[in-house]
């Protein structure tokens, strides 16, 4: 039991290591530093297709991988 959680730990965090590196910045060069906040205030920037998604696939990865690691401690 405690292999298959360790395996299962494993594949969900390089999951999200690679989940996180695939989203976009929020600030792209020197346009979004000088005007990021204003946008952001505004609401000029939302997720949309792609950026949408990969954020919801983080908040699931995120959320297994501390149920996960709650789950081998348990075990141990």
């Amino acid at each position: 039991m405690h292999a298959l959680l360790m395996t299962l730990l494993v594949i969900v965090a390089l999951s999200l290591i690679v989940v996180v590196l695939l989203q976009s910045g929020k600030s792209a060069g020197l346009s979004g530093a000088i005007s990021g906040g204003a946008e952001q205030l505004f609401g000029k920037q939302k997720a949309r297709g792609l950026d949408l998604v990969l954020q919801r696939v983080t908040v699931v990865l995120a959320i297994l991988f501390i149920v996960l690691s709650i789950a081998i401690m348990k075990f141990v």
